[in-house]
């Protein structure tokens, strides 16, 4: 389980979070919708404890991230939006350099990393090195790096940018296998399509605070609309938030 409370973040003058505040539960895909620039990406970065907040408090499962960082991260698998991998590894040793930095080695290693091969259908590239890989490509080694340790909250920063059809949607079927397992992911995104198809509940973010909270039904029926794509642009235009 992952919980805001307050969240605040100024980047010199320009204000990036004024106040957000919501949960993500277990078993449970939350989507983080917003604008560009609304955000969503500062949020994901302070709960991976990439950036200081100014105030405000993230826990993972109960561990504050300012107060045990190691502790929180080690229970945080985290897709971000920016995914360089290192082009003279193979797959196979970006993924195993990672699970090696948290502290996992030996033949437990291995058995992890062979069956996040076979999961995200890897066999045919997880032994070349990773420059010149595709977009596709790239994503599966990056998703390995971050659930090699098994962790039971996920982040995914707008996971489906540049992706095919057939990608996105073996993606997709992915995302959804993670919240039945029982982890806890939030999925940034401002793809509608896929918060549709996707997401539990909804935390809808516009200029550093939280719009709109609550599940995709309750955020219809409450904006008076019947998809959501209509209910967000009502949300954002108004300025007025949804509260569940």
């Amino acid at each position: 389980m992952i919980e805001t409370l307050h969240l605040q973040k100024k980047f010199g003058d320009v204000i990036a979070l004024k106040d957000v505040t919501f949960n993500a539960e277990n078993g449970s895909i939350t989507g983080l919708l917003g604008p560009n620039g609304a955000g969503k990406s500062t949020t994901l970065r302070s709960i991976y404890g990439l950036i200081q907040l100014n105030s405000g408090i993230a826990k993972v499962d109960g561990f504050n991230t300012a107060e045990k960082p190691l502790e929180a991260r080690q229970r945080l698998g985290v897709l971000p939006d920016k995914r360089g991998l290192y082009p003279r590894l193979t797959a196979w040793e970006n993924i195993q350099y990672f699970g090696r930095l948290h502290g996992i080695n030996g033949n437990d290693l291995e058995e992890k990393i062979e069956n996040l091969v076979n999961l995200l259908d890897m066999k045919d590239f997880v032994h070349r090195k990773t420059k010149g890989f595709s977009t596709g490509q790239q994503l599966k080694v990056n998703l390995a790096r971050a659930l090699v340790h098994d962790p039971p909250n996920i982040l995914l920063d707008e996971p489906t940018n540049g992706l095919d059809v057939m990608s996105t949607r073996t993606l997709r079927d992915f995302i959804r296998r993670l919240s039945e397992e029982g982890k806890c992911v939030i999925l940034s995104t401002h793809i509608m399509q896929e918060v549709s198809a996707l997401c539990d509940h909804i935390v809808i973010i516009s200029q550093g605070q939280v719009m709109a909270d609550g599940k995709p039904e309750t955020l219809l029926a409450q904006s008076g609309k019947s998809n959501l794509e209509d209910a967000f642009i009502q949300i954002i235009g108004s300025g007025e938030g949804l509260m569940r």
